[in-house]
């Protein structure tokens, strides 16, 4: 009976540290994305939403690919699946739009905060939804998470933030649409949907809605947004680095997250994806020889504690729970 429960145990942790590891894969491509994009933007002055499309079609294109010569079969959809990724792909291109009206609003400080907000939503809609666990520690690790992500961001600076009620909605609207994808990652794996066969379509239908976006005329979208889809023009360079940063970053760092949902609770996995900011950083000091101040510094240690303290507590309640099913 002893062995019984140890190799249950086991079992539970390898799968437990299986999707951890994943996730945390996931999050350290998506870390190197900020730099990507702030290249295409500064250097040729590439409107976000045409980057937006560009980033999700290129994706596209790769999957259907490397699936059409490698693996056929993952192009089917599955019975019944379209409406589910043409839902799927709407809110990816939904947030990605919002998300890039928030830094036009609100600066990349505050927006940031604000999109990091989508931890909270996700454990308490996961909780609603799939009935995961709210647990003390989890609301404690939603609290770390989030106030390590305001002192990292810097808006603590009261200034950064001023009186823009419309910024501040449309920064909470973007951390909504990132738990909704959460939500949707994690019904696409309740659904046993292949998880790079759900990210080739799901990414093609953003593809799709963000062409129709940049289409719109919209004052909300100056400087955002452009009819004009081949910005880069003649510009190979940004063009490559367009490439890299989608076959890199976005199609691995989407991929490996929506493969870890398969191993971890919604909530969980949204909360490892708040130490995308600490690795951010990292990365920016190495490259750019950026500097992290005190409050950084204390708010890269609180998001680290807070996802150790997950992964401890979510150790012990899967080994209690391995140890009474036997």
């Amino acid at each position: 009976m002893g062995q019984i429960t140890n190799t249950n145990r086991d079992s539970y942790n390898l799968s437990l540290t299986r999707g951890y590891l994943i996730c945390l894969s996931a999050v350290a491509l998506w870390s190197t994305t900020a730099i990507f994009i702030g290249y295409l933007i500064q250097t040729f002055k590439m409107p976000p939403l045409v980057l937006a499309f560009w980033r999700d079609g290129i994706v596209f294109l790769f999957l259907l690919t490397v699936f059409s010569i490698f693996n056929r079969s993952r192009l089917n959809p599955g019975s019944g699946q379209i409406k589910f990724f043409i839902l799927y792909g709407f809110i990816l291109s939904a947030f990605n739009a919002i998300w890039t009206v928030s830094v036009a609003l609100n600066g990349a400080a505050v927006s940031t905060v604000l999109a990091y907000s989508a931890p909270a939503f996700t454990v308490l809609l996961a909780h609603w939804l799939f009935r995961e666990e709210l647990s003390v520690v989890k609301i404690l690790a939603v609290i770390l998470s989030l106030t390590g992500c305001f002192l990292i961001s810097g808006a603590y600076n009261l200034q950064q933030w001023g009186l823009n009620p419309i910024g501040i909605m449309t920064g909470l609207i973007s951390g909504l649409l990132f738990a909704a994808y959460n939500l949707m990652g994690k019904a696409s794996s309740k659904r046993a949907i292949y998880p790079w066969t759900a990210m080739l379509f799901s990414f093609g239908f953003a593809a799709l809605f963000l062409f129709i976006y940049v289409q719109l005329p919209s004052p909300w979208l100056q400087g955002i947004s452009s009819s004009n889809l081949f910005w880069l023009d003649g510009e190979w360079v940004g063009w490559l680095v367009l490439i890299v940063l989608a076959v890199g970053p976005t199609a691995g760092g989407f991929g490996l997250y929506t493969v870890s949902l398969t191993y971890l609770p919604v909530g969980i996995a949204s909360l490892i994806a708040t130490i995308e900011p600490v690795m951010t950083a990292g990365l920016a000091y190495v490259l750019l020889g950026e500097r992290f101040t005190i409050p950084q510094l204390i708010g890269g240690v609180l998001i680290v504690l807070g996802v150790v303290l997950l992964r401890v507590n979510e150790r012990r309640r899967k080994g209690s729970k391995a140890g009474m099913s036997v």
